[in-house]
């Protein structure tokens, strides 16, 4: 019998990476014979975690179905995010934090989401339900995920819940949260390196709204101007990206980790009516989004009203 698959979203971020490997690793302990993969390389944010863990990048895989016929979802449900033949595995659980949309299967199955900040705050609890000890390796991967998704505790989707289960993930793993977490997130800043593409695509999701396809990236620094400069090369970047995929609207929210503010560069034909979601004006290509650091409960849902 073959593996069942576990993995996040495309594009993955460091929850989707590390969700993948702690849900497996309970799923393991619980007697079935699971692997975590990707959907994507590791970001340097999410290497880092794994790289101070000891642990090793899960291998990434295009297909699903060439290698197994039941999959587990972690940190998505919408089957634009995830592998591309998904209508093709049976889906045994799904663990989210997101809206859902665009899901359905033929089969009962797990399912469980639930409003907090992390996928992993979620996962720990199911660690705890099932009375299976967190190793420390586990339990730094799932502080790194509640970090990166938090921005150390301090994003809007953060609870009071995914504070709690921090702290102690913290003393799980052996570590300081605030400098370790002031680390994780540091190692994730550096763009000098990358090209347009990874700046766009590192952490991007695409999202139906009305009768659009809205790709919303990502990107955390701790200077906003070193992507501004750049500017113009990200918005060709963007405009060839939107012809080649059918994107109606490509958004990358430019967040800087130390203020909790963004700048988001906007590329589309649809500026116009942004710019009314979020009542700001668009100059250039750019609107500036003050206290905004979420995409999903900050970005998404005023951009899904607005194209309802």
């Amino acid at each position: 019998m073959n593996k069942i698959l576990v993995f996040g979203h495309q594009s993955p971020d460091t929850d989707a990476i590390t969700s993948a490997i702690t849900f497996s690793h309970l799923q393991n302990e619980l007697g079935k014979e699971t692997e975590a993969v990707a959907l994507g390389e590791t970001t340097d944010e999410t290497n880092y975690a794994l790289n101070y863990f000891g642990v090793t990048a899960p291998r990434v895989i295009t297909t699903a179905a060439e290698e197994t016929q039941e999959v587990m979802l972690v940190d998505h449900n919408e089957s634009q995010q995830s592998v591309p033949d998904i209508d093709k595995v049976k889906i045994l659980a799904v663990v989210d934090h997101h809206r859902i949309a665009n899901f359905q299967t033929a089969n009962p199955l797990f399912y469980r989401a639930e409003p907090v900040g992390c996928t992993n705050t979620i996962i720990f609890k199911l660690f705890k339900e099932n009375n299976v000890d967190i190793p420390k390796h586990i339990a730094g991967l799932m502080l790194s995920a509640i970090i990166s998704d938090t921005l150390l505790l301090k994003s809007p989707t953060c609870t009071k819940e995914d504070e709690n289960v921090a702290e102690e993930l913290a003393k799980l793993a052996g570590v300081e949260l605030e400098a370790y977490g002031k680390a994780l997130l540091k190692a994730g800043t550096d763009t000098s390196s990358k090209n347009a593409d990874m700046i766009l695509n590192d952490d991007a999701k695409n999202f139906p709204m009305g009768n659009l396809t809205v790709r919303i990236g990502q990107v955390n620094v701790v200077d906003v101007d070193e992507i501004l400069v750049r500017k113009q090369e990200l918005l060709e970047e963007m405009a060839s990206q939107s012809d080649a995929n059918a994107i109606d609207l490509f958004i990358l929210l430019v967040t800087d980790v130390l203020n909790s503010d963004s700048i988001a560069i906007v590329y589309g034909d649809e500026q116009a009516e942004v710019s009314k979601a979020f009542n700001k004006e668009i100059t250039d290509a750019t609107m500036v989004l003050k206290g905004v650091v979420s995409r999903k409960k900050q970005v998404v849902p005023p951009l899904t009203a607005q194209f309802k």
